[in-house]
This record gives structure tokens, sequence and C-alpha cells, in this order.
């Protein structure tokens, strides 16, 4: 590695961690004004109330990633250009893009590093949190939704189901009604009712079921069982549990295994889907963050646009956030696809971004 390269770097990591102390402070304050009266009202302990607010660290970490990255980009480079350290290195015939070459590298792994710190650390730090304020200050018991009634789905198979009550306590199902069609034809073949059905040993137990067969509309055969072993139903009983987790509160692969769940039993599932996509894309918005850092390298001391280049960074990560926004929503109201609303913003600021950087070079 070059001196230019760990200068370039120590320098960056410098100012990242004091932008970063001076984010945490503002934040906390914010949230204890917001909250603590709250908390306090509720006789919540001293220690309680300590973790609480440290608790939400992580999240404020993961939240103001891409603008404490591109903060501490923009003063590194002001630094550079102020005291005409970034004309001494390009009079040494070094570009500006091979000198900001070490902040890319940054930004990709630092968009790693968010990434899996928001698959690890974030859902376990959100979730105690969660736990802390309802148990232990509110007093209240979190579980699982684990009753429901009316249940309508259709299956994998494409067949109709409906439950009339599940009770996730017992693992029972009450009026059991399902109606399985011909793929081709689209006509009735069978259909099954029961007026409840027991899990056990990973089977659903039918009790009092009758089996119609039809063929052409016509019912050819009925099949009576007090009790039988049934495999219609491709579910199993936490399938139906709605869980009382955000998705925030979740990894990638407990959100995906949970909309999977909700797919077999009918249930929406474009919100959890929008969000499990913005698990993947929204780390990188550090990456492309880094890319309008470079505009102000060009600029000398003495330069009256380095102040418009820096509001205009500041802006355009305020604009990016905004747009991420947006794009969630209309993912959430499936104006966009749950894929594209988590990585449209990411596909077009990377392509300003290098606009910025190809006319930092010219």
């Amino acid at each position: 590695m070059r001196i230019l390269d760990k200068y370039i770097i120590s320098e960056y990591l410098k100012t990242f961690v004091v932008i970063f102390f001076a984010f945490s402070v503002m934040f906390i304050v914010v949230e204890i004004s917001d909250r603590l009266p709250n908390l306090v009202k509720r006789n919540a302990s001293l220690e309680h109330i300590i973790l609480f607010f440290l608790l939400r660290l992580p999240y404020l970490f993961l939240l103001t990633s891409p603008v404490i990255v591109l903060l501490s980009g923009l003063f590194l480079m002001n630094n550079l250009s102020k005291y005409s350290e970034s004309i001494a290195i390009r009079s040494a015939g070094i570009s500006i893009l091979r000198m900001v070459t070490p902040l890319f590298w940054i930004g990709f792994l630092f968009s790693i590093l968010v990434l899996l710190f928001g698959e690890f650390v974030l859902p376990k730090a959100e979730e105690y949190r969660q736990h802390l304020y309802t148990e232990k200050i509110k007093n209240q018991k979190v579980e699982d939704k684990k009753m429901k009634s009316h249940i309508h789905f259709i299956g994998f198979d494409k067949h109709l189901y409906y439950i009339g009550f599940f009770d996730g306590y017992r693992d029972l199902l009450r009026t059991i009604d399902i109606t399985k069609f011909d793929s081709e034809s689209g006509e009735i073949k069978k259909k099954i009712t029961a007026s409840e059905a027991l899990w056990k040993n990973n089977n659903w137990f039918f009790k009092k079921c009758y089996i119609r067969s039809f063929d052409k509309g016509t019912m050819v055969d009925m099949q009576f069982f007090e009790e039988t072993l049934m495999d219609e139903i491709n579910v199993k009983p936490k399938d139906f549990i709605k869980i009382a987790k955000k998705p925030m509160s979740m990894n990638y692969f407990e959100l995906q295994d949970y909309i999977n769940r909700l797919k077999k039993v009918g249930e929406k599932y474009t919100k959890e889907l929008v969000e499990l996509n913005f698990k993947l894309a929204f780390p990188f918005a550090n990456f492309i963050i880094m890319l309008f850092c470079v505009p102000l390298a060009s600029k000398t001391a003495r330069s009256k646009g380095r102040g418009l280049v820096f509001a205009l960074g500041l802006l355009i990560c305020f604009t990016y956030l905004s747009a991420l926004r947006i794009s969630q929503s209309l993912g959430y109201n499936g104006v966009l696809s749950p894929m594209l609303a988590a990585w449209l913003p990411n596909m077009i600021f990377f392509g300003i971004g290098s606009v910025f950087v190809i006319k930092a070079e010219v």
C-alpha cells in the first residue's frame, strides 16, 4: 500500500470517528428529550432507561451511515483542497481518480460491514429493546398472534383452502374445507370437509372428515372417516402464526422464512418482501454516496465553487435518502416491484455519481 493511500485512509477514519460521535450524541439527546418523560411516567429504573437508549445506537449507525460516510469524505476532500495537498498530489502526476481510490474501497468495505451489521447486530438489539420496553418497562407480555379465524388461501397446488378457526396454543384447526381442481379443465375433482384437525407427530389428523369425489361436476363417491391422517394441507401450525417481530428485528433469512410462511396461508407479504430487498440494497448506499466526494478534490483552495460543491453533496445525500423512502413507499403500495423499489435509487444515483467522477477528471 502506498504512503498516499495510508494517509488518505487514516485521515478519513479520524474524521469518520469524530462525526459519528457527534451524530451519536445529537441523536441520543433527541431520543432522550422525546422518550424520557414517557419512561419516567412508567417508573422505569435508571438501568433500564440507560439500556433502552444505548440499544438505539445500532439503528442510528445503520440509518445515518450514508450521511456520515459522505460528510467524512467531504471534510477530507475539503482539507486536502484547503491546504493545497490535492494540488501537490496532482502535480506529482497522480490523477484525482487514483487519489480517491482508497475512499471507494472504504465505501465498498463499509457497505459490507453495514450489511453484516444489519444482519447480525441490529436485529438482536431491536428485539431486545422491544422486549425491554414491553415486558420490563410496560410490564406487558409479548407473544405471537396464535389465534386466527376465517382463513382463506390458495395453496401452492392452486387448490382452495378455508379454515374457520386456528388455535396455535393447541395446534388445532376447526371447520376445514378444501376444494381440489383439475389442473387442465379447472373442474372440481375433490372436496374435503372436516370438523377439526389436530397436529400430531408432524401430521394433520382430521376428525369427522368427508371426502367427496367429482367427475365433470357430478359427485361420484363419498367417504366418511371418524379420524384419519391427511396430507392435504401442506402447511404447519407455525405457518398460521403472525409473529410479533418487526422486519427490523429479523435478519435476512428469518424474514425470508416468514415471507414463505405468509405465502403458504395466503397472507399479504408485499411490505415484508420490500423490506427483504432493502436489507441488501440499503448498505450499498455507503459506496454510492462516496462518489459525490470526488468533485471537491478538483477545487483549489481559493475556488468559490468549493462551498457550493460541499452544499450540493449534502443536498444530494438527503435527496438520495428521500428517494429511498419514496421508492420504499411505492413498493409497499405495489406501484413498483419489491426488487425495483429497493434497487432503483441505487441505480439512478450510481449513474449520477459516475458522471460527477468523470467530470472531476476533466
